[in-house]
């Protein structure tokens, strides 16, 4: 068990949530239920599932969650563009904070390669 706090990806996630969720209160009010809404919830979902595998025993299911923060990356990201795509981003905002979150999804592949390589290496030494 570690504590997430530690983890650079999450801070970076962190903060892209903050990001988003301040970009997200200028979309249109009719939107509040729709994209803003799944936006902000796929962007949180990010630390969210970060800080629960830092809280999970064992590689497999810190593994799991850093898998679901990815998906849930993918996701915001594809909302970011589709946000732009619509005009509720301008496009200033959006080269702002698309790089940012392929930065973070970088960061979650790389942390899965080493917690599916440790995976590896716990069952080798279990055999």
């Amino acid at each position: 068990m570690q504590d997430f706090h530690n983890l650079v990806v999450w801070q970076k996630s962190h903060a892209w949530v903050l990001t988003i969720y301040n970009l997200t209160k200028r979309f249109p009010d009719d939107e509040r239920y729709g994209l803003t809404s799944q936006l902000r919830r796929a962007a949180a979902s990010i630390p969210a599932n970060l800080a629960e595998a830092c809280g999970r025993g064992g590689q497999n299911e810190f593994g799991r969650f850093v898998q679901i923060a990815m998906g849930s990356a993918s996701e915001a990201e594809y909302h970011v563009l589709l946000a732009r795509d619509l005009g509720y981003l301008g496009t200033q905002d959006y080269d702002s904070v698309h790089p940012a979150i392929q930065e973070v999804k970088r960061m979650l592949a790389s942390l899965l390669k080493r917690a599916r390589g440790q995976q590896s290496s716990q069952r080798e030494t279990d055999n």
